[in-house]
């Protein structure tokens, strides 16, 4: 079976990118929010319960980086997303045998 990582790297609030990732992304995807991404990773954003909605059959990832980057340090995010570096990053991209970015 292959395994695939995909790549949300715009705003959930700019693009519909997020959107129609979460309706494409096969049962025991990995998704890893980063870039302006990190916005739909927040708990209380609107794209939450969505993102909640897909957590039982996918695995959610945000490169922290990016998070602090935006100043979002202090802003709870949705429980069950596991928070990433950039090595952490790099080993989502070996773990996994595509990796897909939504533009």
């Amino acid at each position: 079976m292959t395994t695939m990582l995909h790549l949300v790297n715009k705003s959930p609030f700019e693009r519909n990118n997020l959107d129609s990732c979460l309706r494409l992304a096969k049962s025991g995807s990995a998704v890893l929010l980063l870039e302006d991404g990190v916005f739909a990773a927040m708990n209380n954003a609107a794209y939450a319960d969505a993102v909640k909605g897909r957590m039982g059959d996918l695995k959610f990832y945000v490169l922290g980086p990016d998070v602090s980057a935006r100043g979002l340090d202090d802003t709870p995010l949705i429980d069950g997303i596991n928070v990433v570096d950039y090595g952490g990053f790099v080993d989502l991209v070996a773990e996994h045998d595509v990796a897909q970015s939504w533009l």
